[in-house]
């Protein structure tokens, strides 16, 4: 795996988490993820304020990334019908990236979706966040339709899905 400017790569020491209300550790994680997420989102995009209320959501799922007892990245989707679900939030701290966490994230959500036996996952892009769009490709999504205006006025999205075979 490459790293950014002579980093070794955090993997090995990298845990896959999924945040269950009854957790021990619940108030420590939600919080941590609440300051990636203020940090990550601009602000009328941020479930800060909302986020343990999104969390707790029924059909709503969130794993995390945690690398020496800290959460290094979070994934949030929900499945409202048995048919499809949606990747709702995704991020990875700054010092975390370029490392593999994003994709282990989706890869991880995807998984989950499937073993749901989700048909079809749709996700949200902003169209220049390059990195983003090619994590998604990546990973088999594929857009479907430019959505204006669906961050504000002047920022506009990806609607992106991936299908899963239902042989």
């Amino acid at each position: 795996m490459e790293t950014p400017k002579g980093k070794t790569p955090k993997m090995a020491n990298c845990g896959m988490v999924e945040l269950h209300r009854n957790s021990v550790n619940w108030a420590k994680v939600v919080e941590e993820i609440v300051r990636i997420e203020k940090r990550v989102f601009p602000k009328h995009e941020s479930l800060a304020k909302s986020f343990e209320d999104e969390v707790k959501k029924k059909n709503t799922g969130l794993l995390y990334s945690q690398i020496g007892g800290e959460v290094a990245g979070y994934i949030m989707y929900s499945w409202p019908s048995s048919l499809y679900a949606s990747i709702t939030k995704l991020a990875v701290k700054e010092n975390y990236r370029r490392q593999g966490q994003g994709e282990a994230l989706l890869k991880a959500a995807i998984e989950k979706c499937k073993s749901r036996n989700i048909h079809r996952i749709s996700l949200h892009v902003d169209p220049t966040r390059i990195a983003a769009m090619n994590l998604y490709k990546k990973l088999g999504f594929q857009v479907d339709t430019l959505v204006e205006r669906y961050y504000s006025s002047d920022r506009n999205a990806y609607r992106m899905y991936l299908d899963f075979d239902t042989d």
